[in-house]
């Protein structure tokens, strides 16, 4: 089954200041620490990250990720899946990801 492919902004127009309030919540950035740290890249469903909140708060943390540019959001009517966009954030802001990648999980709480 294909999926709409729900895209954030351009490569070119990710904006630092959206990136840093993305990743200011212990959960968005909880987040993208797993999606650094697996170089694969696949497609991730939104039920296979380990969050304690309810489907609808995963909603909107996914949704400002996304919005952040940060990932892509495929929806596929029942379900959605999450693609880091790895190529366009290392273009536009090099070595982000591999900070959050070399953050030992679980340690995203605000210190």
């Amino acid at each position: 089954m294909t999926g709409k492919n729900r895209m954030g902004p351009e490569a070119d127009a990710l904006d630092l200041g959206a990136v840093f309030r993305a990743l200011a919540d212990e959960h968005r950035r909880s987040v993208m620490t797993e999606l650094a740290a697996d170089h694969s890249d696949n497609e991730r469903g939104c039920n296979s990250f380990d969050l304690p909140i309810s489907k609808q708060t995963q909603t909107h943390h996914f949704r400002v990720l996304r919005e952040a540019g940060l990932i892509d959001e495929i929806d596929y009517g029942n379900r959605k899946g999450i693609r880091l966009r790895r190529a366009d954030v290392e273009k536009r802001f090099p070595g982000l990801l591999a900070l959050l990648g070399a953050e030992p999980p679980g340690d995203t709480a605000p210190r």
